[in-house]
């Protein structure tokens, strides 16, 4: 059918540019997989492309609805496969472009049926989580599942309760269960990693947090401060202002902690890439080597040589 190309990494890596050269190289269109890029309202601090690339290169999944509309990995699944097809029909090779592991878990693999919610055991987990906080889940689910422990954002209270109660329920890790069931795709997958050394990583994130204030990140927050309580917003960059709108820390303090949190989510998403086994890493410079890759993964995939189409392209 066609090659889904996955360019992953960690947050403020490059990836963005890095994809931009591969997808004007092939003509290929970009499918977002950010769980946070999807909504419109979120312009700044998801760091989505910007309104030139957009025209540049063909976008998908990207501020395309609201954030009063929950998305999940799941319906992200259906909805990339529904779409592909369609795609391929076009383009040989389509980009798919992110840092959301289990998202980009949900298109490669499949995502794993995890059983329905248990009443009683919900209910002993929210009242944990409302008498002693996300904390006390978090260190229980430390002890159950270490693994996905390390990956999952600890400050999303409904990420870290269902991955327990899903350990609960079965007797087994949350990590184990989720991945239990892979699917066979249609399309080839090729994927590639961005890295680089995590000092200078560090520093891009930090530079580029105040690129996002000076942008106007506060005034974006104070704009979805009324909506606070929705899950999608429980995310670095406008939680730490929440916290600042409500007194409860000093607005220097919150960008410091945006800085941390942001560096620390990187470090997670690290940890969830080195699973990936087949990747091949670059670091964001080397993009010339990144296509001559592709270019090397397309001409076995479709047999260039008697592929009068794909000749062309290359």
């Amino acid at each position: 059918m066609g090659i889904l190309v996955v360019i992953f990494g960690p947050t403020g890596v490059g990836k963005t540019e890095a994809a931009m050269a591969v997808a004007q190289t092939f003509n290929s269109p970009i499918l977002s997989c950010d769980s946070r890029q999807f909504y419109r309202e979120m312009t700044i601090g998801t760091a989505p492309p910007s309104a030139q690339q957009m025209e540049m290169v063909q976008h998908y999944f990207v501020a395309d609805r609201s954030v009063s509309e929950p998305y999940t990995a799941g319906k992200f699944e259906r909805d990339v496969l529904d779409l592909l097809p369609k795609l391929f029909e076009q383009h040989p090779i389509v980009l798919m472009v992110g840092g959301t592991g289990l998202y980009i878990d949900a298109v490669c693999d499949g995502l794993g049926q995890t059983p329905p919610a248990n009443e009683e055991i919900r209910a002993h987990l929210e009242s944990v989580l409302a008498k002693d906080g996300v904390g006390a889940l978090y260190e229980q689910l430390v002890q159950v599942d270490p693994v996905f422990a390390q990956q999952v954002d600890r400050q999303n209270p409904m990420r870290v309760l269902r991955a327990l109660e899903v350990c609960l329920i079965t007797g087994k890790p949350y990590s184990e269960v989720r991945i239990s069931a892979k699917k066979e795709r249609p399309f080839d997958i090729l994927k590639i990693g961005i890295q680089m050394p995590r000092e200078q990583l560090y520093e891009r994130i930090n530079l580029r947090v105040d690129s996002m204030v000076a942008a106007g990140l506060e005034q974006e927050a104070r704009k979805l401060y009324p909506y606070r309580q929705l899950n999608t917003l429980n995310t670095v960059g406008y939680r730490e202002w929440f916290d600042y709108f409500e007194g409860k820390i000093p607005r220097e303090t919150a960008l410091e902690l945006i800085k941390r949190n942001s560096r620390r989510y990187a470090k997670r998403q690290m940890t969830w890439f080195t699973r990936y086994r087949d990747a091949v890493w670059f670091e964001p410079r080397q993009r010339l080597e990144i296509i001559r890759y592709i270019e090397t993964q397309l001409k076995e995939s479709f047999h260039a040589d008697e592929n009068p189409d794909c000749n062309s392209m290359l």
